[in-house]
């Protein structure tokens, strides 16, 4: 049998396609939806679908694998999975990255990575033989377990809330708000692959583990990491990353302001817009909420929709801003409590803060 070596990045791609994360997905995208994916937001079969599931490749490897019957797939020396590969092929990469990013410039961390990928891809069914560990493997929760823990505790509706960043008040704001509506709370910081400069997953964990188990009702919320890759792909990745809730067993999902943006390549509440284009489709209800901010005449947290102030006195509004708490995080700031709570700060005290590599 012939064979292809994953690299840690594309071993978690393996797996959550397994586990069924990526629901109706379950086989790295063959030319046809990767084509109707880039191209129509959907699959072949019109199931709405956003961002392409690509194994990349060198012209070497995909030469060798085309017309193959079953290729194990190895990490590290070991067998992990195996691809039934149907379909190998090429694409302009360029021209997809403008559909899928909206933009073919490298300095965008998700064309990045989409480009140093190989040149060919190589699409099929895929097994999992082994699960890939690491030192938070105890956090990472299957869809199976999921749905078997929400109904093990009578939740009949699950909030689902994507991030990357440790808490500050105004997600913890947002929690709050689907805690309201909902008999549960699932928090899923995704901690595969990001950019130099966001948090180790360690930091993101932790600072979590502070908020939950010191300020959140126990039994109303599930902390469980996500092992995949930040795509950067703002309005597109705020429907990905809806799809994979409803996987997960959630009803609703929480999409904010500038969801799954970076720079300044997306509009502030794009992925909103993009998340009603399917409407009654995706299977999960939607949030849309707008993104919190600190009010000094309020002297709380609020959003636009409950702060008069916003409109009539902007000086008195203070934007989160994640660049400012980076910098008090890393001692180059005044921490301020109305921000991020102190117990938050006190749990990453001895915890490495920042990818320091470039991982993309």
């Amino acid at each position: 049998m012939s064979e292809l070596v994953l690299d840690r990045i594309r071993y978690f791609e393996l797996e959550k396609l397994a586990f069924g994360a990526f629901q109706p997905v379950t086989g790295f995208m063959t030319e046809d939806e990767f084509n109707s994916v880039v191209e129509r937001r959907r699959l072949p079969d019109g199931s709405p679908f956003p961002l392409p599931i690509v194994l990349g490749v060198g012209a070497s490897d995909a030469e060798r694998m085309r017309g193959a019957h079953r290729v194990s797939l190895l990490h590290e020396g070991h067998e992990v999975g195996e691809i039934d590969p149907q379909s190998v092929f090429t694409v302009d990469k360029a021209a997809a990255a403008r559909k899928i990013y909206g933009t073919d410039d490298i300095a965008h961390p998700g064309v990045r990575f989409f480009m140093q990928g190989g040149d060919w891809f190589v699409g099929g069914p895929v097994s999992l033989k082994k699960r890939i560990t690491h030192s938070l493997t105890k956090y990472e929760l299957t869809p199976a377990e999921t749905r078997r823990l929400f109904r093990s505790r009578g939740w009949k509706s699950v909030v689902g809330f994507q991030t990357r960043n440790v808490p500050h008040r105004a997600h913890e704001y947002l929690q709050r708000v689907a805690l309201e509506i909902a008999d549960g709370l699932f928090v899923q910081p995704l901690v595969g692959l990001r950019k130099a400069g966001d948090y180790t997953p360690e930091a993101v964990v932790a600072g979590y583990r502070a908020l939950i188990d010191g300020f959140f009702p126990p039994e109303r919320v599930v902390l469980g990491i996500l092992t995949t890759s930040m795509r950067y792909a703002g309005p597109r990745e705020a429907v990905f990353h809806a799809i994979i809730r409803r996987n997960y067993g959630c009803t609703h999902f929480v999409v904010g302001r500038d969801h799954a943006g970076v720079g300044s390549y997306y509009g502030k509440y794009e992925a909103h817009e993009a998340t009603r284009e399917f409407e009654g489709e995706l299977g999960i209800e939607v949030l849309r909420l707008n993104g919190p901010f600190y009010c000094n005449g309020c002297r709380t947290i609020v959003t636009e929709h409950t702060c008069r102030h916003f409109s009539q006195a902007p000086a008195m509004i203070t934007e989160i801003s994640g660049t400012d708490i980076r910098s008090a995080l890393a001692g180059k700031k005044a921490v301020d409590a109305k921000i991020i709570r102190p117990e938050i700060v006190a749990a990453l005290a001895d915890v490495p803060l920042f990818i320091e590599g470039e991982e993309m």
